[in-house]
């Protein structure tokens, strides 16, 4: 979720990790951690003669957090798409290019989808007590449901020129693909900053490039869906230039006589989703497509998930809940890349 990123300069701590002996130039991993989004950030680069400080580099990053904060969060009332989701019905504002492009992506995801991926949820999310004005989490009344559901739709949103419209009552929230969104940026910025060697990770978003200075290559662990704070490893995957999202049901929920409802809400149902889908894992060049993806797929379930992700040639990692723990499933793009255990 987007929340306020700053409380001071003093939110981004840095912490250098010393892989070497006495010389200041030879290779190392810097590290930078914080919070941010409603949750934490961490990045990991490998320093050397011609990359910049862990001080410097933490001002870049800061700055970029900011820029989203200000345009993207729906947790401060003066954000650019705070205020668009304040104003009336048949309203176009100008808005920041970035926020212009993620609505674009957004609708582009929703269309392919036929609806299963919506930016325009926030009356739901918050219905179900996930979202920014959520009022504590319930199984709310099918008349609610359906009252929430007719200010959802991302087909009333409209793109003109560098305006953003809306023909219905709507708000629009990237909680979604902000984060991915966020991690592409930070290593765009890396390119012009000549750091080659990094993994950024943004509330659980991710991409990875480059080898550490013992040559070994960056490692993320896939985990099983147990909640509960249980972490089992269900995979290893070495990352080189590639983002990396998993969507699951198992962080954000609640039960109600038994039965789980997770924070993934499927638009055309106006209630969370009920298949088997524990997580899905997925693999593109860009974290923000990884990020859309994972929720897209998540939505869409194993059968119909599985489907698109071989008619898109996604590569995606689909875990299911089962009588006995749990199944899994691969696309054959994650074949592709991953053949034995990971390795690219």
């Amino acid at each position: 979720m987007l929340r306020n990123l700053l409380q001071g300069a003093c939110l981004v701590s840095l912490l250098a990790v010393a892989l070497s002996g006495c010389d200041s130039n030879a290779e190392r991993i810097e590290e930078l951690s914080g919070p941010t989004m409603g949750s934490t950030f961490t990045i990991k680069y490998v320093y050397n003669a011609t990359t910049p400080a862990a001080d410097a580099v933490g001002v870049e990053v800061q700055s970029i957090l900011d820029e989203v904060d200000r345009q993207m969060s729906t947790y401060r009332l003066d954000s650019n798409i705070a205020r668009f989701n304040q104003s009336p019905v048949n309203t176009c504002m100008p808005m920041p290019q970035p926020v212009l492009d993620l609505v674009q992506y957004g609708i582009e995801l929703s269309q392919l989808s036929d609806g299963a991926f919506d930016l325009t949820l926030g009356p739901l999310l918050n219905l179900w007590g996930f979202g920014p004005q959520a009022r504590g989490k319930q199984v709310p009344s099918a008349e609610a449901i359906a009252q929430a559901k007719a200010k959802v739709g991302y087909q009333y949103l409209r793109l003109v020129d560098d305006q953003l419209c809306k023909d219905a009552d709507v708000q629009v929230e990237f909680n979604s693909i902000a984060a991915g969104y966020t991690v592409d940026r930070i290593s765009e910025r890396f390119a012009a900053l000549k750091i080659d060697s990094y993994m950024v990770e943004v509330t659980g978003e991710l991409i990875a490039k480059g080898r550490k200075p013992d040559g070994s290559p960056w490692r993320i662990a896939m985990e099983q869906p147990l909640g509960d704070g249980q972490r089992v490893i269900q995979r290893v995957l070495e990352i080189d230039g590639y983002g990396v999202n998993t969507s699951g049901d198992y962080r954000n929920y609640f039960e109600e006589n038994g039965i789980r409802f997770s924070h993934t809400i499927d638009p055309q149902a106006g209630a969370p989703i009920s298949h088997r889908l524990a997580s899905v894992t997925v693999v593109d060049r860009s974290a923000l497509h990884a990020d859309g993806l994972g929720t897209l797929l998540l939505v869409l379930g194993p059968e119909r998930g599985l489907a698109f992700a071989e008619e898109h040639n996604i590569a995606a990692f689909f875990i299911m809940h089962a009588d006995q723990g749990f199944t899994t499933q691969v696309s054959s793009e994650f074949s592709r890349m991953f053949p034995e255990g990971g390795q690219q």
